[in-house]
């Protein structure tokens, strides 16, 4: 019987849904040159879906639904409000991209990734997950090689696609592994089987290494992370954006609710190997992004360690823990969007993406050096902006359970990411263009971007210093969990 609850829980993806049969009836009418709509609709869309959430759709008790395929608790509705805030901005900043910004099947691409993202945070079945993550990521291979005239864009959705592709069928072998023995694809009975001692602990943590390379890959940790560098910077800025910060925080869904309900009894001993992967993943990404010269590759480096230090929540294995990288994500996206956005600004009226290019843009465009400014002092962890509290909460978090050096590398870590992050300031700010008429060459916003910047800078700067109530909602997502 469809229940109330049952209805609650799905609401948003009707929502979507509905939206992409309305967007795929309508555009094929519009002429050419309105063809760039299809960025409103989907971007009013979802905001409209988001508030519609809020009002009808929030989760009381965890609940099991659809025959305990989906978790409806709110772990999952505040990493939905999340996906869907991260894809309502990235239509904007779609619907001024020269070659994607007039073609509909790119906001339904969107919008179905967006689908499985959203079942990826509530999927409480080995079979629903993985169809969710096969959903979420089929449509960002094809919006990653989406410019099929761009030869870095073809390889950079192959790429895409390729990695992707080994890396998830090497997750569901551990999948079958896990069905073979538990005689269950639902995860919340998954820890009975590993603290039965039914299996050996070398195959628990086969088990546990197999499911990690597809994670793993989703959230662009060491070693899994070497497609990232070049298909950030092949793909439509937009997409990379896109990537970099709603897929990523997908598969820290995934990663919080399966490790922590699945294998609590191994806790001790795989927080050990995620230790070693954070500090490993926030290192190279660090060091990595000190040498780059392209704006996109510096931030996918960057992305990468931002990874790892939001691992270090998911290290502590505990409430105070899981609520930090749900904060931590809530600020990343809103200040990675944000960096991505300035990027994208900048580079459909230049189209250059070298860092040196971005000499005496300060004089170009004011109000858009301002926004790149509070973007990097926000991923270097400054206050007060959100990426200050978030470093703040996951590094108490690890404190808190005993990875003191952890933490230790986590802050040098965050030393060098000021490094480079200022070091692009610096051309924005201190370096002019080479004949110095900046006043002749303007970098003009046009409504879509600056709509979507102002929000992002807003959002950087409340997470930042209204953070209470974020934190709040984050805490309750993580009650569920314990």
């Amino acid at each position: 019987m469809f229940t109330p609850i049952m209805f609650a829980s799905i609401l948003p993806e009707i929502l979507i849904l509905t939206l992409a049969v309305i967007l795929l009836c309508v555009e094929p009418f519009w002429k050419e040159d309105q063809r760039r709509n299809a960025g409103w609709l989907t971007s009013g869309g979802l905001f409209l879906i988001i508030i519609v959430s809020l009002l009808f759709g929030q989760p009381g008790e965890p609940t099991s639904v659809f025959g305990n395929m989906i978790r409806f608790d709110w772990l999952g509705f505040f990493f939905k409000i999340l996906f869907m805030f991260a894809a309502a901005v990235t239509a904007l900043f779609l619907m001024d991209h020269e070659k994607a910004g007039q073609r509909g099947e790119a906001y339904l691409l969107l919008l179905a990734s967006l689908l499985g993202m959203n079942l990826m945070a509530v999927s409480a079945d080995l079979i629903m997950l993985y169809l969710a993550i096969e959903t979420a990521s089929i449509p960002l291979y094809i919006l990653a090689g989406f410019l099929l005239a761009d030869d870095r864009s073809t390889e950079a959705g192959f790429k895409y696609l390729l990695f992707g592709t080994v890396t998830s069928t090497v997750m569901l072998y551990g999948f079958s592994l896990i069905f073979g023995f538990a005689g269950t694809t639902n995860i919340y009975l998954l820890s009975n089987l590993f603290a039965s001692g039914q299996i050996s602990v070398a195959l628990a943590f086969s088990i546990f290494a197999l499911v990690l390379v597809g994670i793993g890959f989703k959230i662009a940790i060491v070693p899994f992370q070497f497609w990232a560098p070049d298909v950030y910077q092949g793909s439509p800025t937009p997409v990379a954006g896109f990537l970099s910060t709603a897929s990523k925080a997908a598969g820290f869904a995934v990663i919080v609710r399966f490790f922590f309900v699945a294998f609590p009894d191994y806790a001790p001993s795989w927080t050990v190997i995620l230790a070693a992967l954070s500090a490993i993943t926030m290192t190279v990404g660090n060091l990595l992004a000190m040498s780059q010269t392209n704006i996109k590759r510096l931030l996918a480096y960057s992305s990468i360690a931002h990874a790892g230090y939001a691992l270090i929540g998911v290290v502590a294995f505990s409430q105070l823990g899981a609520a930090s990288v749900v904060f931590y994500l809530a600020a990343y996206i809103a200040t990675n969007l944000l960096a991505f956005g300035v990027v994208m600004a900048f580079s459909r009226v230049t189209g250059l993406e070298d860092i040196t290019d971005y000499a005496g843009m300060s004089r170009r465009s004011p109000w858009l050096g301002l926004m790149m400014l509070a973007a990097f002092l926000s991923l270097a962890g400054m206050p007060p902006f959100g990426g200050f509290v978030a470093k703040v909460f996951v590094f108490a978090a690890g404190v808190q359970a005993g990875y003191t050096w952890l933490i230790i590398v986590g802050i040098l870590n965050s030393i060098l990411g000021v490094y480079y992050y200022l070091n692009t300031m610096k051309y924005i700010y201190l370096y002019r263009m080479p004949n110095e008429d900046e006043e002749n060459h303007p970098i003009p916003l046009t409504r879509p971007y600056a709509i979507a910047l102002v929000v992002l800078v807003l959002g950087v700067i409340l997470v930042g210093t209204v953070f209470a109530p974020w934190f709040s909602w984050s805490n309750a997502a993580a009650l569920n969990l314990f």
